[in-house]
This record gives C-alpha cells, sequence and structure tokens, in this order.
C-alpha cells in the first residue's frame, strides 16, 4: 500500500477508516463494509491517528 499504515494484515489503511468515520458513517458501518476487520482495529486506527499528530503544532488559518 505505498508505505500507509494498514489495518493488521490487509489491504484497508488507517486514511480510509479516518475518511469514512470523518463522513459520519458509524464504526459498526465501516466493520460492515470491511468484515475482515473488527471494531478493535477501528479503534486502533484512531488511536495511531491521535499519536501521529499529538503534540504537533499545526498552523491555523482563516478562511479568506
Amino acid at each position: 500500500m505505498g508505505g500507509l499504515p494498514t489495518i493488521r494484515d490487509t489491504r484497508v489503511t488507517v486514511g480510509m477508516i479516518l475518511g469514512q468515520l470523518a463522513n459520519r458513517r458509524t464504526i459498526d458501518e465501516v466493520v460492515d463494509d470491511y468484515p475482515y476487520i473488527d471494531r478493535s482495529d477501528v479503534l486502533a486506527a484512531l488511536s495511531d491517528a491521535a499519536a501521529a499528530v499529538i503534540d504537533r503544532e499545526l498552523p491555523v488559518t482563516r478562511p479568506a
């Protein structure tokens, strides 16, 4: 998957999972879409994403 973080032994990327959650899909809906992952995989993706951005300063811009 081009070096992107994936859910254990699958071709499902963490970004794919986060994108679905960002689009208001529930964890259960995501798991239904990918029957080879489970709830703990989705929660692990969230945890990994949080760890990746913790203590980073991100620039905040105002809309033009």
